[in-house]
């Protein structure tokens, strides 16, 4: 079984793996003090965030993103969990 730190160093792979590329990585986070989270541009109005991005990843399909579904990436096939 993964612990936290498990993920959030696959978690740091992956970002710096896309980082490597090129890609811009940002973080949507309304109460986030900071400008940058890890050299990744913090975002803190929703509405925003949805326009800027190419893709989302997100653990569940909300309501909050049906509107953008096609940019989503999520381990939430079947819309449960």
């Amino acid at each position: 079984m993964f612990s936290v730190e498990d993920y959030y160093a696959l978690a740091c792979d992956i970002d710096n793996h896309f980082k490597a590329k090129g890609v811009e990585i940002l973080v949507y986070e309304p109460v986030f003090e900071e400008d940058d989270f890890f050299n990744s541009r913090v975002v803190k109005d929703f509405n925003e965030f949805k326009a800027m991005s190419d893709v989302i990843v997100a653990n569940r399909l909300s309501d909050d993103i049906r509107d953008v579904a096609y940019k989503v990436y999520t381990r939430d096939l079947f819309g449960s969990d």
